[in-house]
């Protein structure tokens, strides 16, 4: 079983920034795809936020927080970050790491492992 411990998460204002953090498994974590999803309390499904492929090279956001948020990873520390800039009230949700064996992606479903979650409230 692989697993996945987030951190990071907390309350801020709006227009804010916090960053997110995922540890995954050091011996096979570069050959994981990597992505980050959100879940708010009135949503039934998580939701896409952003991902990136083994090596950094490939990476793709959710269209309401490309311009704020800044998916990276760091094989060397097995970990994988999420910047989030100029939040805005509608980012809350508890936000979820995910792992998959494969090069990531915007499909809940294709991923292989999660992590437990962290909460993200922005107040306004």
């Amino acid at each position: 079983q692989v697993q996945l411990v987030e951190s990071g998460g907390g309350l801020v204002q709006a227009g804010g920034s916090l960053t997110l953090s995922c540890v995954g498994p050091r011996r096979t974590f570069s050959t994981y795809g990597m992505g980050w999803f959100r879940q708010a309390p009135a949503q039934k499904e998580r939701e896409f936020v952003a991902s990136i492929n083994w090596t950094g090279e490939e990476i793709n956001y959710e269209d309401a927080v490309k311009d704020r948020f800044i998916i990276s990873r760091d094989n060397a520390k097995n970990t994988v970050y999420l910047q989030m800039n100029k939040l805005k009230p509608e980012d809350t949700a508890t936000y979820y790491c995910a792992a998959q064996r494969g090069p990531g992606g915007e499909v809940a479903g294709f991923y292989d492992y999660w992590g437990q979650g962290t909460q993200v409230t922005v107040s306004s």
